[in-house]
């Protein structure tokens, strides 16, 4: 795997070309895919790598790009807008992805 990235949009294009094929989103447990209706609590997945990118004219387009691994093997990206908010997303699921913002 690439150490960077010139955009967001490149990284995901790549990323899904090696495996990284499902589009998870942030819930109040954990994170979720729509596309299959399931959803997966912090202890069941595992925070790969991420890719940190910002906005060059506006300070509002930053954005972090998770690499998630399902225990079950599922592997996709979780794009996020830089951080948990805090007030939707569980104590467990903040800190499994503040653990890798802090590496």
């Amino acid at each position: 795997m690439k150490n960077s990235y010139s955009s967001l949009s490149v990284a995901i294009q790549d990323l899904q070309k090696k495996g990284f094929t499902e589009d998870f989103n942030l819930v109040a447990e954990g994170i979720e895919s729509k596309n299959l209706k399931k959803k997966w609590k912090a202890g069941e997945l595992e925070v790969i790598k991420f890719y940190r990118f910002e906005g060059m004219s506006d300070p509002g387009d930053n954005t972090i790009l998770y690499l998630i691994e399902t225990k079950s093997g599922l592997r996709g990206l979780l794009v996020d807008a830089y951080g948990a908010d805090q007030s939707v997303v569980s104590s467990a699921m903040i800190q499994k992805l503040k653990m890798h913002h802090d590496e």
